[in-house]
């Protein structure tokens, strides 16, 4: 081997080859696995990033938008104020899908036969709209919130006998399981009227499906209403629309939102 090798000094040089070998194994040894270390921290790194990122998402979303929702009886003036809430607020004004639920002429021609339809459908088409809402994480006022339906409307056609105990075990239940999904409203507006106000105010707007409302139908929504209210746990402010005449009134209008704006800033406080 010496005689192939040359001599002394070729051993030598044959000597640091195999260190430098050597050096470089363990190099390369060394270096995979830094690599592999490198990978696992970027592969956790990115993991904890996509898990807080997602729940910046969630909390950022709640803290950026704001969800209003008005409540109150037939001609309480829900509408009117959404309109006026949403311009002075730069919100998206949003109303019930009421007018477009196709058992709606039906239920005033025959309440008992069409309730069950025409309150599920509504449900439906409330629930498609608030989740669409909440996935373009827009502020917004609503015309109506879904607890009208489920804690007013559907009891109370219950009790007149216009919907079977069945048929409101069905749609509690489709409610319950549908709506805990949802961001509940940060600021619940109650418009409270008495009969013979909310009974002017249907007269005058004149709209054609409500020209057969029964006035017990009326006065019986109103109780329930009240008693709902009563009980509500969320944040409400209450307006009665006996004392405030937001619609042809502009300073009454501006003691309402002053009323919401110390309500925003109070469950900005917390």
């Amino acid at each position: 081997m010496l005689g192939v090798l040359g001599g002394k000094c070729d051993i030598v040089r044959f000597e640091q080859e195999i260190k430098k070998c050597l050096i470089c194994k363990y190099f390369f040894i060394y270096f995979q696995k830094f690599m592999y270390i490198c990978e696992l921290k970027y592969v956790i790194i990115n993991r904890l990033y996509g898990s807080f990122s997602a729940q910046k998402g969630v909390v950022w979303h709640e803290k950026n938008t704001m969800q209003i929702a008005i409540s109150g009886n037939i001609g309480a003036g829900k509408t009117e104020l959404t309109r006026l809430l949403a311009k002075h607020y730069g919100y998206r004004a949003v109303h019930g899908s009421s007018e477009e639920n196709p058992y709606l002429n039906s239920f005033y021609d025959d309440m008992r036969r069409w309730s069950f339809n025409m309150m599920v459908h509504s449900l439906y088409a409330n629930i498609k709209q608030l989740s669409e809402l909440q996935a373009q994480g827009v502020s917004f006022v609503r015309d109506r919130s879904l607890y009208d339906d489920a804690y007013v409307f559907a009891p109370n056609l219950q009790s007149m006998g216009l919907m079977s105990s069945r048929d409101l075990t069905t749609y509690t239940k489709l409610f319950e399981m549908t709506y805990s999904l949802l961001p509940k409203p940060d600021l619940l507006i109650y418009l409270r009227g008495d009969v013979p106000s909310l009974i002017r105010h249907i007269q005058k707007r004149g709209r054609e499906l409500e020209s057969s409302i029964r006035l017990d139908y009326i006065t019986n929504l109103n109780n329930r209403y009240e008693n709902w209210a009563a009980s509500y746990e969320g944040k409400m402010l209450t307006v009665d629309i006996d004392e405030y005449d937001f619609v042809e009134d502009r300073e009454d209008l501006g003691l309402i939102i002053n009323r919401i704006d110390a309500e925003f800033n109070s469950l900005f406080k917390h």
